[in-house]
């Protein structure tokens, strides 16, 4: 029997869960996180990816025997906060689609300044391309994906090849990536930022477009029209930099920064065609080229 907890639960995500993801906070992870716990698939939390720092990842694996496509998921927070349990309502959501999902967290500003966090998502996808066959995953169909700060780690991973050669895994790795929201190509402009990135000389290393061109895997750029945290220059900049890459846009008009990623949650009922859009991707990630 569901408990007047769960009920009240239910009702608010019916009714009311964008209030609750506009408002943030742990009650908005904590509503969209509830269905979980019915999750059929397999979860193994806590797996440590990275021995030298102690950084660990979950992975969300689908019902059935695979072997699966792979989502490592990279969540967003401003380089500067977010855990990996709070997006289960992510990994859940994919998995349910039939993806073997990864959320890897990741160090943060201020403990360390860029690339570190960059670096962290490689070692996160050369651990998966290791292991993740032991979950079943297929890793000739491996994607990376995140919301805002983790869709520019995500993207800067697909485009600098040099984090996954450092790493130790293979360029080829890689069948796309797909981001929600992200700042991929942005001039620092706030002193918490200007510190994480700077010197102003480097910049250029932390904006994807310097490093776009032909080579990289697809890429799939998913942008809320109502986003006033983001804006889609962002896109706009990467497209310019390398105008014969596989890359496409797709546009949410109504869709703002956390509705993107609320879309993947059960609670927030508006903008669900940018799952659609995400799993359309992950099934055939060359049709955006065609």
């Amino acid at each position: 029997m569901l408990t007047g907890f769960v009920v009240f639960a239910l009702l608010l995500g019916l009714l009311g869960g964008a209030a609750l993801w506009q408002s943030g906070g742990s009650v908005a992870f904590a509503v969209a996180n509830l269905p979980t716990h019915f999750f059929n698939g397999t979860v193994r939390r806590g797996v440590v990816f990275d021995a030298e720092t102690g950084l660990k990842l979950d992975i969300y694996r689908p019902k059935g025997a695979g072997p699966f496509p792979v989502v490592v998921f990279f969540y967003g927070g401003r380089w500067t906060e977010g855990r990996r349990q709070d997006y289960a309502f992510v990994g859940t959501s994919l998995a349910r689609a039939g993806y073997l999902t990864v959320i890897p967290d990741y160090r943060k500003y201020p403990d360390v300044r860029f690339p570190a966090f960059v670096e962290d998502g490689a070692r996160a996808v050369a651990w998966v391309a290791r292991e993740i066959a032991e979950d079943r995953g297929e890793l000739g169909r491996a994607f990376l994906s995140g919301h805002s700060a983790g869709a520019h780690i995500g993207a800067l991973l697909a485009a600098d090849r040099r984090y996954l050669r450092a790493a130790g895994a293979a360029e080829t790795t890689l069948a796309g990536f797909a981001g929600l929201a992200g700042p991929y190509h942005f001039t620092p402009d706030a002193p918490d930022l200007e510190d994480m990135f700077g010197p102003p000389q480097a910049y250029p290393e932390m904006q994807v477009g310097s490093f776009a061109d032909a080579q990289m895997p697809p890429m799939l750029f998913l942008w809320g029209g109502a986003d006033e945290t983001v804006g889609l220059i962002n896109i706009e900049r990467v497209e310019a930099a390398a105008p014969d890459a596989c890359t496409a846009r797709r546009a949410h008009p109504g869709g703002d920064h956390i509705g993107m990623i609320a879309s993947l949650a059960w609670v927030y009922r508006p903008h669900r065609a940018v799952f659609g859009d995400l799993t359309a991707f992950f099934d055939d990630p060359t049709a955006i080229c065609r």
